[in-house]
């Protein structure tokens, strides 16, 4: 076992695919004995006692007072929610869904839901039935969600939800001072209970939990919503060996760094900002800034974040493409953001190009890793020299697998540098989905997690992504499942069949979009089909923001719709577009390549616009060969 007591060790473990190696020879619960978030968030508050564990700034002005929380506050109120909790007969296997932006509370509520039973973050900007559908799908006895306030409709939304879930007796309001309306009741006739998050905790005892439970590393700590169908939400079960087995890792990715700020403004009901920016940073002692209720989303915070990265001496920030598209607008003016070093991008696929010119720009270095909700946020990791283009090696404990699949079968399994479906198996690897049939393809052979991505290993281990098996839609670091698009719009009379895919767009990465063969003779438009969509999609982000009418859908052999064949025609039309636009003449064409995924091509005609053109495109996810 490595100690890190005195750290900053001189430099840092598991740099490269043998010192993974060596490191996984002590046993991993030799190496990492906490086996419960509760136990480890416990942990990091007593050796970090009056270090501030929590910044928080509810407008984002540059000179605003921070609402600070210690380790030790932090490990108190954690507590005291558990066993608010526990008095409202939340027990280990109780689900506590919890409807909350970014503030000190939501840390609570999350840490003191799995302490208590289960928890369950939910997207505060989702549809209130479909909100609903999660929290049944949970189970929920207990739905914690932001007060009544004019900034938001968090409130509203909730209780609509809540009051269509059978389970559900108790409601538990944040009521953030400046923020909320904290005289709110609920409706007349309502039969839930209405409690105010604060008040309710802090009677409670702050030393241990009044339940006295016993932790098992198997337990499931957390429900994260993955997408699924109307009617039919997708729950992971993450487990507390899971949350706690992140934790101590990071303490060991971290051990030659100095103890240092962060800045979150990633939502906590994410994977990402939930783990890594929650109980992992915890587990090492970082300080993390709260950049408002709203994170990156605040048009107030957003213009101050250099400004905010100078006054909190903030080192790290880990953000989606979309966000460091944002950042790269944003006048760094006369704010010192010589303390910030290191940006960790993940949840979507970042521009290379893009990437290079960020690092250069602002002296920064970006990671790039790899995970998913499934994974606990991680599969792999990106070291120090990470070669370009790659999403760093795998953790230690765990195995990443390249294979070519039937159904769930492996039929072969790739040499080194062939890409296939990205197989792992590992500790951080989540325990199925709630409804078992959702587990159907979702594991191969003996316990191997299927991905749905492909990619490829190099000689070194270095895992580099390719595309994707599976169909999602990634906007903004969000997955969209197709079929919640698909479903709503095939329901009209006038549509024989529609295929949803993801229209490159150089801030989002993709935007929900669908093609449509509608029937004959119908005089069906875009504008009103999107309408009728709209009403029908439970989720915002996934209404498209376009419809392409096509005569037949491009079909395989074996008569499936070839997805792959859409993707190349919008890519070569988004080209086009941007070509046009620049007045160049080029000739286009496409492939999906086996390593690159959809690869555009452009022939110019004047081979003096070669950079022009580069310039145009370095912002998408898919390649370009310009010539």
């Amino acid at each position: 076992m490595i100690d890190l007591s005195n750290r900053p060790l001189p430099e840092p473990i598991m740099e490269t695919i043998d010192a993974v190696r060596d490191f996984e020879k002590t046993p991993l619960a030799e190496q990492f004995p906490y086996t419960n978030s509760y136990e480890l968030m416990m942990s990091a508050s007593a050796e970090f006692g009056d270090t501030a564990a929590l910044e928080f700034l509810l407008q984002g002005l540059a000179d605003e007072p921070a609402q600070t929380t210690t380790f030790s506050e932090l490990g108190a109120q954690v507590t005291r929610t558990a066993n608010f909790l526990s008095s409202l007969g939340i027990s280990a296997d109780d689900s506590v869904s919890i409807v909350l932006p970014v503030l000190p509370q939501t840390h609570f509520a999350i840490w003191g839901a799995q302490a208590a039973g289960i928890s369950n973050p939910i997207n505060p900007l989702l549809e209130p039935e479909h909100m609903a559908e999660i929290i049944s799908a949970a189970k929920s006895k207990v739905v914690i969600c932001l007060g009544k306030s004019p900034a938001a409709d968090i409130w509203e939304k909730t209780l609509s939800a809540a009051e269509q879930v059978d389970s559900v007796t108790q409601i538990i309001a944040v009521n953030v001072a400046g923020m909320c309306d904290p005289t709110a009741t609920l409706p007349a006739g309502s039969s839930l209970t209405l409690h105010d998050f604060d008040k309710a905790i802090a009677p409670m005892n702050a030393g241990s939990l009044d339940s006295g439970r016993q932790f098992a590393a198997d337990q499931i700590a957390a429900y994260f919503h993955t997408g699924g169908t109307t009617g039919r939400p997708k729950l992971a079960q993450l487990t507390h060996g899971n949350m706690a087995f992140l934790g101590q890792l990071m303490q060991v990715y971290t051990a030659h760094m100095e103890h240092h700020t962060v800045l979150c403004g990633l939502p906590l009901f994410h994977i990402y900002g939930c783990i890594i920016q929650g109980i992992a940073s915890f587990a090492v002692g970082y300080r993390i800034l709260l950049m408002t209720p709203v994170g990156f989303r605040s048009t107030t915070a957003m213009p101050n974040i250099w400004k905010l990265i100078e006054r909190f001496k903030v080192k790290q920030i880990s953000a989606v493409p979309t966000v460091l598209m944002a950042l790269s607008e944003i006048p760094v003016g006369d704010a010192d953001i010589s303390s910030l070093t290191n940006i960790n991008s993940g949840a979507a696929p970042l521009s290379h190009p893009f990437e290079l010119s960020f690092e250069e720009r602002f002296n920064v270095e970006i990671g790039n890793g790899y995970g998913m909700t499934e994974t606990t946020a991680l599969i792999s990791r990106a070291p120090i020299e990470q070669p370009p283009g790659s999403v760093g090696m795998r953790v230690p404990y765990s195995h990443i697998r390249i294979a070519h699949l039937e159904g769930a079968v492996v039929i072969k399994d790739c040499a080194v540098g062939e890409s296939g479906v990205i197989l792992v198996k590992g500790p951080q690897v989540f325990a199925g989905y709630k409804v078992e049939a959702d587990n159907n393809n979702a594991w191969v052979e003996d316990g191997w997690f299927n991905t749905g991505d492909l990619g490829y290993l190099d000689e070194n281990d270095c895992l580099f992504l390719s595309g994707r098996a599976k169909d999602l839609i990634i906007r903004s670091g969000h997955n969209i499942d197709p079929e919640l698009i698909e479903e709503p719009i095939n329901s009209h009379p006038d549509v024989v069949t529609s295929v949803a895919i993801g229209l490159p767009d150089a801030y989002t990465g993709e935007l929900p979009m669908a093609y449509v063969v509608k029937r004959q003779g119908s005089e069906l438009s875009e504008t009103d089909l999107i309408a009728y969509a709209a009403e029908r999609i439970s989720e915002r982000a996934a209404v498209p923001k376009r419809i392409d009418f096509i005569d037949a859908m491009p079909l395989t052999a074996v008569g499936k719709i070839f997805r792959p064949a859409l993707r190349q025609r919008i890519g070569e039309e988004v080209v086009a577009g941007l070509l046009k636009q620049a007045g160049i003449q080029a000739a286009l064409s496409s492939e999906n390549e086996k390593k690159r995924g959809l690869v555009i091509k452009v022939e110019t005609h004047d081979k003096s616009q070669i950079d022009a053109v580069h310039d145009l495109v370095k912002s998408y996810i898919f390649a370009t060969d310009v010539s």
